[in-house]
Order: C-alpha cells, then structure tokens, then sequence
C-alpha cells in the first residue's frame, strides 16, 4: 500500500511542479518521475528488510540475500533510466519484465504469510493478493504509458 500512495503522491506534486515551471501538464514526465520515486522508495526496502525480503525468493533460487539486494540495484537503476531520455524506453521494457519477474515472489509471500518488514511468518495471507496482483498489473500499465506509448 505504501508504494501506491508514494506513486500517487509523487505524481499529483510532481504535476503541480511541471505546471508550475512549465505552465503545461506533462504526465508522462511526472508518471515516469513518480515511478521513480516509488522505485527508490521500494529499493531502500530491499536494503532495509533484506531478512524478511529473502525470505520471499522462490526456493529454487539460490542465494536469496544476494538476489535482494541485486533486485534493489536493479530498482534504483530503473528508476534512473526512467528519467534518461535516451534510456526510458529500454529502462521501461526491463521494468515491466522486473515486475513480472517479482510476482512469483509476491504469491509466495501471501501463501506462507510472510511480513517482509518483521521477517516473520505472520503477515496478512492469501487475501493480499487480491491488492497485490491488481497493483502490480498497474504498476506495468504506469510504466508502459508513461515511458513507452507517451514517451
């Protein structure tokens, strides 16, 4: 929930800026800044709850811990690419498939329950998919129309 209200709030003040400097509202520049935001924001999770976080890799993926903090680089490099006009389309194309890459790890958190932030296994469940997987549907849906089809 926090990441949603990080992308909303980013691109609400991010759209008064634009408008402010430039007296024209430019959404796909505030969504991929907002975007961003959001992508720094969730990197420092990976950094800060890396216990709880390595406990939702899928088992079959070796080192966990590692991979983590690997996918919170890849975070923070996204966001960078989002915001290079040169690199947007392919930091977005990578995004999109770095969301989908993360979803497996999003189901087994809900199916084991884990709270990534306490690294523990008594988080909300199986019904936070019903959040999650709508979010991350429009976490791709953000990317793409803000970096690729409204470059």
């Amino acid at each position: 929930m926090k990441p949603l209200f990080v992308l909303l709030g980013t691109f609400g003040i991010s759209l008064l800026a634009t408008y402010f400097f430039t007296e024209a509202i430019d959404y796909p520049l505030s969504g991929r800044i907002a975007m961003s935001a959001m992508l720094v924001f969730t990197a420092i999770g990976h950094f800060a709850f890396t216990k709880g976080m390595a406990m939702m890799v899928p088992d079959f993926i070796p080192f966990k811990t590692e991979m983590v903090y690997a996918t919170g680089v890849i975070e923070l490099l996204a966001a960078i690419g989002l915001l290079i006009p040169g690199l947007k389309v392919l930091a977005a194309w990578a995004l999109i498939l770095f969301f989908i890459v993360l979803l497996p790890g999003n189901i087994k958190a809900a199916i084991k329950r884990i709270d990534y932030e306490k690294g523990t296994y008594e988080g909300k469940g199986i019904t936070y998919l019903w959040f999650r997987v709508p979010l991350q549907i429009l976490f791709i849906a953000w990317t793409y129309l803000s970096a690729i089809m409204f470059p």
